[in-house]
């Protein structure tokens, strides 16, 4: 199985592997000091757009799996095709670049979350708190619901308004707390890149009874990423956005690539 692998694939595989395996082995949590932290947070450092991509989830085990084998199958073709720099290249601009798109509208989402939080404190009223949990509130507990009904029960409370100003703020808060780890911009990066080089390869998957041309299947893919971020669903904590800004980042770099052909074998 490894003799098909291109050097630098074996060593991103290795990498993000030995990384995960030391996490496992000495019960610690590496996302807490590499992970990519909200840009205003206290543990955001700016080397975390480049430590991000290397390290996965200690709780979910698929979060790897499923990154290292996108890389293993579709990364020694395209290594082999762009040579070892350029896909180097590619790994890690889309990898870091996902890491920006990802901070960019992030920053933008939790600005108009500050906005609101800031808003409802200087009036607060059961209606207006469960709207900005309705806006904002998707990944909290979803006991929070039973603080909504006695509030709304009792509007005048003035404990009940002072607990719904602490958990506004707390909201607000929340997304500082949140870090992003994982390979997934790059190998999304790599992914467009497969499709956009290799677009009528017919690939063979153990769900889908028949082949599906490369452009298909990773245009679905992207297309669902889309629709995923924009109908999230409560507890869903992936990083769609970061999928997506490494596509998109894929698709420019290829097409610069390609103008480049005088250059590019």
């Amino acid at each position: 199985m490894f003799g098909r692998l291109t050097p630098l694939v074996k060593n991103l595989l290795i990498i993000n592997i030995g990384i995960a395996l030391i996490q496992g082995f000495m019960k610690i949590d590496l996302g807490d000091y590499f992970g990519l932290y909200y840009i205003s947070a206290p543990e955001f450092k700016p080397y975390q757009f480049v430590t991000y991509m290397f390290l996965h989830s200690t709780t979910h085990i698929m979060h790897i799996v499923g990154n290292m084998f996108a890389l293993f199958i579709f990364g020694p073709l395209l290594e082999q095709f762009l040579g070892p720099k350029k896909f180097l290249i590619l790994y890690m601009v889309t990898g870091v670049g996902a890491g920006f798109f990802y901070t960019g509208v992030n920053y933008l989402e939790v600005s108009s979350v500050q906005r609101d939080v800031e808003a409802y404190v200087t009036n607060p009223n059961p209606d207006d708190f469960n709207r900005l949990l309705i806006d904002h509130g998707t990944n909290l507990n979803p006991e929070i619901y039973d603080f909504v009904d006695e509030y709304s029960r009792n509007p005048g409370s003035e404990r009940l308004r002072a607990n719904s100003v602490s958990l506004a703020r707390q909201l607000y808060s929340l997304y500082g707390q949140y870090n992003m780890v994982g390979a997934s911009g790059a190998v999304f990066g790599i992914l467009a890149a497969f499709a956009l080089f290799f677009p009528n390869t017919e690939l063979f998957l153990l769900f889908i009874p028949f082949p599906i041309k490369a452009k298909y299947l990773v245009t679905f893919y992207i297309l669902y990423e889309v629709y995923a971020e924009l109908q999230r669903a409560p507890g869903d904590n992936v990083a769609h956005l970061a999928h997506i800004g490494g596509a998109l980042i894929a698709f420019f770099l290829v097409r610069y690539w390609k103008k480049q052909r005088s250059d590019f074998y």
